[in-house]
């Protein structure tokens, strides 16, 4: 019987505190709901554990996958395209999943949010991603706007955080200059609190919404990814 290869969850990282833990509360949700996979966490940047490291501390094995890393990231992007792409090109035995988004859960998270901070039906959306340089990033990012403008009453914009343009509190400014001027709401579509949160809310908006973990959505959604590339395999 081939041993059931390890699940690495990897996110960015940050400083914050609280968003550590809502991350390290994504893997512990995993390890609940898998009960029988080794699941680990990783990161790419601002703190341990590396990748890499966490990479290298796996005995090499020549007989099919011993690991398959999900990036905990809600768009792909440089971080999955290089980052992760080149702490797995060393390891066969070791593959990386796709990035969490697009994914029609992710916006269900995003509607769920919007109930729960009240926000009104018709309010005006500026869904607000972290932003990348990486222009397959952004069109991620646009996917999941145009899966929110079919299920929300209102307009949808996109801002980004930061990387990318325009900013979060630009496209707030743009919802009333162009005549929205009713209602403007910031859709959060961040992973976990942070420096990038806080900025949501800085940015001139009615409403902004949480980040997006923990949801039990995050857990399937990183299931799925996981077992789209071992199946077969334990």
């Amino acid at each position: 019987m081939t041993q059931t290869p390890i699940l690495i969850g990897c996110a960015h990282g940050t400083a914050s505190t609280e968003g550590q833990a809502v991350v390290r509360q994504i893997i512990e949700d995993v390890r609940v709901a898998m009960p029988d996979v080794d699941v680990r966490e990783a990161y790419v940047d601002v703190h341990g554990p590396f990748l890499d490291d966490v990479i290298a501390e796996i005995p090499v094995s020549e007989e099919g996958l011993t690991a398959v890393v999900v990036p905990l990231l809600l768009a792909s992007g440089y971080h999955v395209y290089h980052d992760i792409a080149k702490a797995v090109g060393s390891r066969p035995d070791v593959v990386s999943a796709d990035a969490l988004g697009p994914d029609s859960r992710l916006v269900d998270i995003v509607l769920d949010r919007l109930r729960e901070a009240h926000v009104p039906a018709e309010a005006t959306l500026v869904l607000a991603a972290a932003g990348s340089s990486d222009p397959r990033s952004a069109a991620d990012t646009e996917a999941a706007a145009e899966m929110l403008r079919g299920a929300w009453g209102g307009p949808v914009r996109v801002g980004f955080a930061a990387g990318h343009e325009p900013s979060v509190a630009d496209a707030v400014a743009q919802a009333h200059e162009f005549g929205e001027d009713g209602v403007v709401a910031v859709a959060s579509f961040l992973l976990a609190p942070g420096v990038f949160q806080k900025r949501l809310g800085e940015a001139g908006a009615d409403y902004v919404t949480g980040p997006l973990a923990p949801h039990p959505d995050l857990v399937s959604i990183v299931a799925e990814r996981y077992g789209a590339l071992t199946h077969g395999q334990h």
